[in-house]
């Protein structure tokens, strides 16, 4: 009686998803047991509860491709796995050239010493599109001290609008994990990801980035540590010597993918179906493609032309795809995660139940995405948990492609709302910056959660008035 409610009735469904998240976070959270393996388990535990054949969740020892095990992994790694491959690959380029200094110095000089926090927070936004955001601290910390020496203010003033700049592109612009898994859950192309990540985040960098700090940078005072000074000098006197490239090579190194996979998205809403040059564009705007485009132009300007050798380039590569090995599992966990949940019928009961009670999509996603990255901390299993609980519900929904970019959007918002001592990036900025844990949640917390309420809330006011 108990597993024939459990498995056919509305209300059992929703006890069985509620049951299974309940599981995945006392995994992650009470047993520190890595994510991928937590997805793993509650995703086998749901399809088990909930009646699935065996044969249909693992396959048989003859055939398992069309399995839920497999077939889940595939569905979400095959979209994503080149794109975040190469786009790390670019990043790192961009790094081990000292693109992202020149970057910095370049809007340094331009905006003057009075708008340094601006022109770091840009330097944050622009360099942030093809570095992961903990890669990007690294890299341009050592500026912010020695810029926040010179201005002989609070480090809160130049450190935050960087950390702002790095967290919007990182939440809502391929090539990073979480748009481009939103993207393959939810079927949406990744130029409307793009424009739809601009559209919300930069009103949201504006507030959080821009605002907050020159706010509460005034309020709470923070020198530079003499060891973090002393670091800044000592990379200084490392690099002084060797030749940066021109900013024209590192500013199309940057905006090249994101060219390429507009041009596909806008081709296909102007040019006829079928014609020459829409094709050109498909095939160029394919985020593969076009990232690929990019890391071999990075090869020859960045590396070859500069004195790099064969060896060098392949050693680089391969330091580069080294860390993405867990990144990978959990998202192919997640993938799996969700499939179980279509196939038992959770997507459709909470849909019915969202509609019961008239709560829209996009408010579900975004308060399904917080209240998981609140309870465990990680954005990407914040993303792959909730675009799998949400993914059924747009499945049949008829929407368009730009409002399914919006409840991408949603997704990633509330995966990086009120970044506390559960998120390893809230440690990263703590160590980095030499800023204590209660100023940490007066400043960083704050800013996260002003960046996601504010994206969430253009998002909500944009999707009403799109096609």
């Amino acid at each position: 009686m108990f597993l024939d409610w459990l498995q056919h009735s509305t209300s059992g469904l929703l006890a069985l998803c509620a049951a299974g998240i309940a599981v995945l976070l006392v995994m992650i959270i009470r047993f520190r047991i890595e994510p991928f393996i937590a997805l793993l388990v509650s995703g086998l535990l749901i399809a088990l509860a909930a009646g699935l054949p065996v044969e249909d969740i693992v396959g048989t020892a003859q055939k398992s491709s069309d399995s839920l095990l497999e077939g889940g992994f595939a569905s979400i790694l095959g979209h994503i796995t080149a794109i975040i491959g190469l786009g790390t690959i670019l990043g790192s380029m961009l790094e081990a050239s000292g693109g992202a200094q020149l970057l910095t110095r370049t809007l340094l000089a331009a905006f003057g010493e009075n708008r340094a926090p601006l022109a770091m927070g840009l330097s944050g936004l622009i360099f942030g599109i093809p570095v992961f955001f903990d890669i990007g601290i690294f890299v341009l910390a050592p500026l912010v001290y020695v810029v926040a020496r010179q201005g002989k203010r609070s480090i809160l003033l130049y450190c935050l609008p960087l950390v702002a700049g790095l967290s919007m592109t990182h939440a809502f612009l391929p090539p990073h994990p979480g748009p481009v898994v939103a993207a393959g859950l939810l079927g949406v192309d990744l130029g409307w990801i793009i424009l739809m990540g601009l559209a919300c985040g930069l009103p949201a960098f504006a507030v959080a980035g821009l605002l907050y700090p020159v706010w509460i940078g005034k309020r709470i005072v923070l020198p530079v540590p003499a060891d973090m000074l002393a670091t800044a000098d000592e990379l200084a006197a490392r690099r002084e010597g060797q030749r940066d490239p021109s900013l024209g090579v590192v500013a199309l190194i940057i905006g090249l993918p994101m060219v390429l996979i507009l041009g596909a998205t806008f081709g296909s809403i102007t040019l006829p179906e079928g014609s020459g040059p829409l094709a050109v564009l498909t095939f160029l705007g394919n985020p593969t493609v076009a990232l690929t485009i990019a890391v071999l132009l990075s090869f020859w300007l960045l590396g070859t032309r500069r004195g790099m050798t064969g060896r060098d380039l392949s050693e680089l590569t391969a330091g580069a795809l080294r860390p993405l090995g867990m990144l990978l599992l959990v998202v192919g966990a997640g993938g799996f995660f969700g499939k179980v949940l279509a196939e038992t019928g959770v997507g459709d009961a909470l849909a019915g139940s969202l509609q019961g009670i008239g709560l829209p999509v996009l408010v579900s996603a975004y308060v399904i995405s917080s209240g998981l990255r609140i309870a465990q901390g990680s954005a990407t299993v914040a993303i792959v948990t909730t675009g799998g609980i949400v993914a059924p519900l747009v499945a049949t929904a008829g929407l368009s492609q730009p409002q399914l970019a919006l409840i991408a959007v949603a997704i990633a918002a509330g995966s990086i709302i009120a970044s506390h001592v559960n998120d390893g990036g809230f440690w990263i900025i703590s160590r980095y910056f030499g800023i204590p844990v209660s100023d940490m949640l007066k400043t960083w917390t704050v800013l996260e959660t002003l960046l996601s309420l504010t994206a969430f809330a253009i998002a909500a006011t944009l999707s009403p008035l799109l096609p």
